[in-house]
């Protein structure tokens, strides 16, 4: 699970494959990922078009 900041202020935790379509929907401020936080607008993310990607996946779960 990642952790999730929405966009309604609250900390959330939802699953991998779920992360690319509240980005689009624009429900989440930032993500955790390996090398840090993600602020959505600020930081690199996929785009929408990329669906598949050949790297390594970062998206994952901290405590």
């Amino acid at each position: 699970m990642i952790r999730v900041l929405r966009s309604e202020g609250h900390f959330d935790y939802v699953k991998p494959h779920l992360l690319d379509e509240l980005i689009c929907r624009r429900e989440i401020i930032s993500f955790r990922r390996r090398d840090g936080v993600v602020l959505i607008g600020v930081d690199p993310v996929r785009e929408q078009r990329d669906r598949y990607y050949p790297g390594e996946e970062r998206r994952q779960a901290f405590a």
